[in-house]
């Protein structure tokens, strides 16, 4: 598409980033975001661009239906990330626009042409691998610490300037923080808990105080230790850390690494006499899970999930011990046979639990495997034939008493 002379037009932000750091179409953050300078909202419309912008003028492209935002300024009227005045009028210039950008790396543009317009130095710091605060607008944008978080965990080699470390230490002792809405903090959660690294988004958060804001039930494992004997990292944050991390290297879902993060929220509550013993914690950590769940606002399968991980994960790890009761039971409490798939990512998470720990992540969990062998036997017991055998009060423990025999049976085979 042609624009008259007087209009320019950018490609901003994580397109510009990405190219230069050689990723291709289909890494996160690919998508071409534009800026507009010099054009009004009525010159977009009659171009044929459908606006699409609520707080401010964003336009889709009539073809390709990629962003087209017009240039603005904000100004900070009240606390949180919503608190913003926008201005977006055709005066408007690019390195205006681009000030008002998060990090310097995302503060680049091109023109049609190709051409870099990098007025804050992000490509040096890109080829630095830093992040750095665009300016002290910063500090007026709350999402912004979850997003360069969030960025950690996406980009493993880049490290955050320290003034921009200590800005955001400054940003959460200001409370800012705690302006955040759920659905907002969610999201990025969300976002980070899927990219290569996720642990470094946590260790971001805590090391500049907004876990403990946001997240204080996981901010309270760190230094809590466990026992050395089976978690050589012997502290409890650490050992969280490690299995997410599992959990997204071996590519798992959204609610496997949900439940991975959140699978020992009950060591915290442990009381340090007991310490480095956590007997009971596994079934101390549900109802802290689902509080957290719930002011996460965090989608339902994944807060199931994380509930039936926190509860059952101990007992998933005895199972190369259990005899044909002990399986078909944990199979029963984890209600297997009618959430097959579930049970699936049940077992994905307490595999990275087991190889979250230092020497075993690349040890096999065999007690998955265990357990996949008795959900097979146990479903071969045909319950509708079962059940027509029986008198009705009996019917629940003539299937029980059936699928244990197939358990068992299958077991002597293995």
């Amino acid at each position: 598409m042609r624009f008259p002379a007087h209009i320019q037009v950018y490609v901003v932000g994580g397109a510009v980033r990405d190219r230069l750091l050689g990723l291709t179409a289909g890494s996160p953050g690919h998508d071409r975001d534009h800026v507009v300078v010099g054009a009004t909202p009525e010159e977009m419309t009659a171009l044929g661009f459908q606006p699409v912008g609520k707080d401010f003028p964003v336009f889709l492209h009539p073809k390709t239906h990629e962003e087209y935002a017009l240039a603005r300024t904000e100004r900070k009227t009240a606390r949180g990330y919503k608190g913003f005045q926008v201005y977006a009028t055709p005066e408007v210039t690019l390195e205006e626009d681009l000030r008002r950008r998060d990090l310097t790396i995302n503060a680049m543009a091109e023109n049609e042409a190709g051409e870099l317009f990098d007025p804050y130095n992000g490509r040096a710091d890109l080829d630095a691998r830093l992040f750095r605060h665009v300016s002290a607008a910063f500090a007026e944008d709350p999402v912004r610490i979850l997003r360069v978080a969030r960025f950690a965990a996406r980009f493993g080699e880049f490290s955050v300037a320290p003034e921009t470390l200590a800005l955001m230490r400054e940003m959460t002792a200001n409370g800012e923080v705690d302006a955040l809405v759920p659905e907002r903090v969610w999201q990025e959660l969300a976002r980070g808990l899927m990219e290569a690294r996720p642990s470094r988004m946590f260790l971001l958060l805590r090391s500049c105080g907004a876990l403990a804001r946001l997240l204080p039930e996981l901010d309270r494992l760190f230094g809590v230790p466990q026992n050395p004997k089976s978690h050589p990292e012997i502290d409890t944050g650490d050992h969280v850390m490690r299995v997410i991390d599992q959990a997204a290297a071996a590519a798992r879902p959204l609610p496997v690494r949900y439940a991975a993060l959140l699978h020992d929220l009950g060591k915290g509550l442990t009381p340090k006499e007991n310490w480095p013993n956590h007997g009971g914690h596994e079934a101390a950590g549900v109802e802290l899970v689902k509080q957290v769940s719930l002011r996460l606002r965090a989608p339902t399968e994944c807060a199931a999930l994380a509930q039936v991980v926190t509860r059952w994960h101990g007992q998933a790890h005895n199972a190369d011990k259990m005899n044909a009761a002990g399986l078909l039971d944990l199979l029963e409490q984890t209600d297997a046979f009618r959430r097959s798939e579930r049970f699936d990512d049940f077992l994905h998470a307490c595999t990275a639990d087991s190889q979250g720990r230092p020497g075993h992540e690349t040890q096999p969990f065999i007690q998955a495997d265990r357990l996949r062998l008795a959900l097979s036997a146990a479903r071969r017991v045909d319950a509708g034939a079962v059940a027509r055998q029986a008198a009705p009060a009996d019917i629940p423990n003539a299937i029980h008493s059936a699928r244990l025999h197939q358990i068992a049976t299958a077991l002597i085979t293995d």
